[in-house]
């Protein structure tokens, strides 16, 4: 608004020069209108006694007396006019720098309570910024059919950390709000075969609600060497998403990451563009690594059905072995890999007095074998059921990955992102395939 009456400033000198007073007239009534409307808003905020309201005031007079000279035709200086509004205007702008705080909103819209590490660090930062206003807003999602129809609604806003204010969906209308900053972890749209955000949560539609639209991945991976064209190739899906289309930053785990980025996308979307993803996209390190670092075990939550598990007769812990199973060694191998479970649960149940298996099956894996392999998920199902009844062993499909990493002494199980988080701790990580013994 301040900018548009240093214009308005210009027009009316011009008007008067030229001989235009009626013209003049009109500007100068607009002027005063906008003045008595910013004035309004920051009383609103502030008082009517706040310094800015007064400078509002003066500038209202200094236009009021322009207004009288040039109505009653008198001897106009339009020079004189001019510097008397721009030097009121010049003390309402440094006032609006100096005096008005600027506050900053930025919502979150996780999906997955699993996947909120990915977002948290950043939320806490936004959160202890006195400047900013920061809400957590978790949004629903669907399973796919095998006919890419929408099936059954999940909502898992009471799942996440307790320290964690939410904001009910229902309530929050991000198109009324139009908030300064939005962070979203989903990065498929519509393009995700096994669940989906509501559309009006796609990040093409995003764009459009906010000021700036953050994107950051739910997952991190092993270094790849960004030269090495066939590892990048077989990645370049992650990469290549609405989310890094339409986000005004993009923030990866690491440089090498963003080199990738950078490369894939250029690749993808031609030659020209390259300066486009090194603006967009930014190398500053995952939240996932940040939650990692800051999860202690005697900080840990543990429900009283793990510490039978857990717990020796003397009340010291035995080991606890992370076991990780992945969507894609169970949609590569299918019954092989359901065996290759089988012969794990058997050798870890004959070591239970000395060793606990915390088996956390990836969480998507329900969502993905029910759609895609419905035979494999019936056999699937009967094997969690056994494993959950015999009960010498964890189940663990809480939203909490980073208590699991943090209690665990070591990790064994498929390839996955979470090797990556693992590696962070220093505890030992033993990968598991299909065909060995164990």
């Amino acid at each position: 608004m301040l900018e548009l009456l240093e214009h308005a400033h210009d027009a009316v000198k011009k008007a008067l020069e030229t001989g235009h007073g009626e013209i003049a007239l009109s500007l100068l009534e607009q002027c005063q209108d906008s003045a008595i409307q910013a004035g309004g808003m920051v009383e609103a905020s502030y008082g009517e006694d706040f310094i800015t309201v007064g400078m509002l005031e003066e500038y209202c007079e200094q236009i009021y007396e322009a207004y009288e000279q040039v109505r009653q035709r008198h001897s106009c200086n339009a020079n004189k006019i001019w510097k008397n509004l721009r030097k009121a205007l010049i003390r309402i702008e440094n006032s609006v720098k100096n005096d008005i705080q600027v506050r900053t909103t930025a919502v979150f819209l996780p999906y997955k309570a699993s996947m909120w590490d990915s977002l948290e660090s950043v939320w806490k930062a936004a959160d202890e910024d006195p400047d900013c206003d920061a809400y957590v807003v978790p949004i629903p999602y669907f399973d796919k059919n095998q006919d890419g129809s929408l099936g059954q609604m999940h909502y898992e806003g009471k799942e996440y950390p307790g320290y964690v204010p939410i904001t009910s969906w229902e309530k929050y209308d991000i198109a009324a709000e139009h908030p300064d900053i939005i962070f979203i972890h989903n990065p498929y749209d519509e393009f995700n075969r096994v669940t989906t955000v509501p559309p009006m949560y796609y990040a093409k539609e995003l764009k459009n609600l906010t000021d700036k639209l953050i994107y950051i991945p739910y997952f991190i991976m092993g270094d790849i060497d960004p030269t090495d064209k066939e590892a990048v190739s077989r990645i370049e899906h992650f990469c290549a998403v609405p989310a890094v289309v339409y986000a005004d930053k993009i923030i990866v785990q690491s440089e090498k990451w963003r080199q990738i980025y950078i490369d894939v996308m250029t690749e993808t979307m031609g030659k020209d563009t390259r300066k486009v993803w090194e603006k967009k996209i930014l190398g500053l390190g995952s939240p996932k690594i940040d939650k990692v670092f800051s999860a202690k075990r005697k900080d840990q939550n543990i429900p009283e059905e793990w510490r039978g598990v857990i717990e020796k007769p003397d009340g010291t812990w035995k080991k606890i072995i992370f076991y990780n199973t992945s969507v894609s060694a169970l949609l590569e191998h299918s019954e092989k890999m359901l065996k290759k479970m089988e012969t794990v649960f058997q050798i870890f149940q004959e070591q239970q007095d000395e060793a606990a298996l915390l088996w956390r099956p990836h969480p998507l894996i329900k969502a993905t074998i029910e759609s895609m392999r419905p035979q494999l998920w019936a056999a699937y199902e009967k094997l969690v059921e056994r494993y959950r009844a015999e009960g010498w062993g964890i189940y663990d499909d809480t939203a909490d990955m980073d208590r699991a990493i943090a209690i665990s002494d070591a990790y064994f199980g498929d390839p996955s992102s979470i090797v990556r988080l693992y590696r962070e701790t220093g505890k030992p990580i033993l990968m598991q395939t299909v065909d060995d013994e164990m």
